[in-house]
């Protein structure tokens, strides 16, 4: 079955384009836009579940790279807070440790 289609906000500038391709390949601008889609879509199979999970699988380097510097700040802010109750235990150790027994 066929459909219409609408594409609207196309730039002045690629509308003359489409324009003069259609004139140079002697068509109709129609003709020229229906020959661009079937272009387009040549070879252009179903796409199935598993070939969107697979996709969605591939490695995204941005992606880790931007997650892996996230995970590294949060590392260094665990660590920090870490020698921060290490130095807070240490000094109350030492306080204690000057004390009597008992007291």
């Amino acid at each position: 079955m066929a459909v219409n289609l609408s594409i609207k906000n196309v730039p002045d500038a690629v509308v003359r384009g489409l324009r003069n391709r259609a004139v140079a390949n002697q068509r109709s601008f129609q003709q020229e836009l229906l020959d661009i889609l079937k272009q387009a879509a040549k070879g252009q199979g179903e796409v199935s579940i598993d070939v969107l999970m697979e996709r969605a699988q591939r490695e995204k380097p941005a992606l880790d790279e931007t997650a892996s510097k996230v995970l590294a700040a949060k590392d260094a802010e665990h660590e920090q807070a870490a020698r921060r109750f290490e130095d807070l235990l240490g000094s109350v150790d030492e306080s204690d440790s000057g004390k009597e027994p008992g007291h």
